[in-house]
């Protein structure tokens, strides 16, 4: 009989310690972790954009890993394809770095897909999921869809997206966006 009363003692106090851990802690903070926020806050500040996209566009693309380069030769954290690095660096006048250095380096990676940002924000009108479309697909794809009326760049309508790769990318950057939002109350 003390044996079950000890079991039950120490479930209730496992209990409450858990229900303390959970009540005074962003628990979901664990499962939606941001990395680099520092960077991101810096970059985001300097190219006025929204970081919580930075961060979903970098959670999608390489879930904060380092070093990763896709299928397609697109590198680092946020998966620059190295033509649009090269052009975002020749107009951004930033620094120049080497492929390798925006491959391994975050800094250098968020602050340069944080400029392309700005300028996709721009050229899109800050509407949020052409940007994300733009980012993926390629800006000039996403301008022909909306020329041409295939798709008016609205979250309404992300179904109309041609590209199935473009339209489940937008899908989940809008995703962890909306966690991180609702997570975090400030960046």
């Amino acid at each position: 009989m003390k044996w079950l009363r000890k079991k039950r003692v120490l479930l209730l106090l496992f209990i409450g310690f858990t229900a303390i851990l959970f009540l005074s802690t962003n628990w979901m903070s664990w499962f939606y972790p941001i990395h680099y926020k520092d960077e991101i806050r810096k970059h985001s500040i300097t190219y006025d954009i929204d970081p919580f996209l930075v961060a979903s566009i970098i959670r999608v693309e390489t879930n904060f890993k380092t070093g990763r380069e896709s299928k397609k030769g697109a590198i680092g954290l946020m998966q620059l394809m190295p033509d649009t690095a090269k052009w975002a660096l020749e107009k951004a006048k930033l620094p120049d770095a080497s492929m390798e250095e925006l491959k391994h380096e975050p800094s250098a990676n968020i602050e340069l897909g944080t400029w392309y940002l700005s300028t996709l924000s721009r050229q899109f009108e800050g509407k949020r999921t052409a940007i994300i479309a733009a980012y993926n697909a390629g800006p000039g794809k996403v301008q022909k869809w909306l020329d041409e009326g295939i798709w008016d760049g609205t979250d309404a309508t992300i179904k109309d997206i041609p590209f199935g790769e473009t339209r489940h990318y937008v899908q989940r950057v809008n995703y962890y966006y909306d966690q991180y939002t609702d997570i975090y109350n400030e960046f």
